[in-house]
């Protein structure tokens, strides 16, 4: 197998003793603190599994840990509700091996027991910048973290998942430092992932960190009147909203000092899905986009345009 899959995880147990057996292939899981016994549990029932107890929570920087980790050329995230199917991951490889420049292929993610396609396939497949000739499938500048394979040394080159971030839309970030150094990303639907969302999820909690994550991955990466728009969305975001800008606030100096602007194209290409950045869906077993309170319409997240001029591939540009 030359795919890897990285788990992290925070007292879900539970949800760790349905997933993990569905991974095919080696499989790191980082526990990010957990006090419900996760680490003695999977060792105990899932030998094959390494267990790298972190202490804390790290987020989804986490995940960085694992890559470093991993053996193989490529790393296939997963959370701990969610698996890959059977025959995904050697799919993905293939695909990978044959797209020199593919840094993160964007599988389809079918939610619950129904298997209904998360909101955001759509949106990906949809892509309104196109199909580039030397990737598998339409261009992305975005996608679910649950639902991605990586190859591990552009991740690593990009710098990974983010502790300004932290959790949750930590996506976008990392996909626009990808294309940046032009690697591409794409949507490649017959490489399939299952998320069985769990109860224990937050989605209060989730919006906040949605307006709180927009705002700062504008910061981070996009001109000072998108950064102005963002914020104006959150506080008019409801209560949820105005908790997520003051969030956003309270990081705002390490995303300053973390604040690049993008290369031309890349930024164009982010501009043409449309205006300031919208949360990315809270997942659950409706088929349906949840509503949000930051525009009628959900960002696809997720579109990349014409292949980048600049820069060599795996090479981050210092700009």
């Amino acid at each position: 197998m030359r795919v890897t899959v990285v788990v992290a995880s925070r007292n879900r147990r539970r949800e760790l003793e349905r997933s993990l057996p569905h991974h095919e292939g080696p499989v790191i899981l980082l526990d990010n603190g957990s006090s419900d016994g996760t680490a003695p549990a999977v060792r105990r029932d899932l030998p094959h599994v390494e267990v790298v107890e972190l202490g804390r929570n790290l987020g989804a920087p986490a995940r960085n840990i694992g890559v470093r980790l991993a053996g193989t050329p490529y790393v296939a995230f997963a959370d701990d509700d969610s698996w890959w199917a059977k025959g995904a991951l050697t799919r993905a490889a293939g695909v990978l091996d044959a797209h020199p420049r593919l840094a993160v292929l964007a599988g389809r993610v079918l939610v619950g027991a129904r298997e209904r396609p998360d909101p955001i396939c759509a949106a990906m497949a949809a892509a309104p910048l196109g199909s580039e000739p030397d990737l598998p499938g339409p261009s992305v500048l975005g996608f679910l973290a649950c639902g991605a394979v990586v190859r591990r040394d552009a991740y690593l080159a990009a710098g990974g998942f983010d502790d300004v971030v932290f959790f949750f839309g930590e996506e976008e970030r990392l996909a626009l430092d990808l294309a940046a150094a032009g690697w591409g990303l794409a949507y490649v639907p017959d490489v399939v992932a299952h998320h069985h969302p769990s109860p224990s999820r937050d989605p209060r909690g989730r919006r906040i960190l949605a307006a709180r994550n927009a705002v700062l991955t504008a910061v981070l990466r996009r001109p000072w009147p998108v950064v102005a728009r963002t914020a104006l969305a959150a506080a008019r975001g409801g209560p949820e909203g105005r908790r997520g800008l003051c969030g956003a606030a309270a990081r705002l100096p390490a995303a300053l000092a973390g604040r690049r602007g993008l290369p031309p194209p890349v930024e164009a290409a982010r501009r043409r899905l449309g205006g300031a950045p919208q949360p990315p869906p809270v997942s659950s077993p409706s088929p349906r986009p949840p509503a949000t309170r930051f525009g009628s319409t959900p960002d696809p997240g997720a579109t990349a345009g014409p292949r980048p001029q600049w820069g060599h591939p795996g090479r981050l540009r210092r700009w």
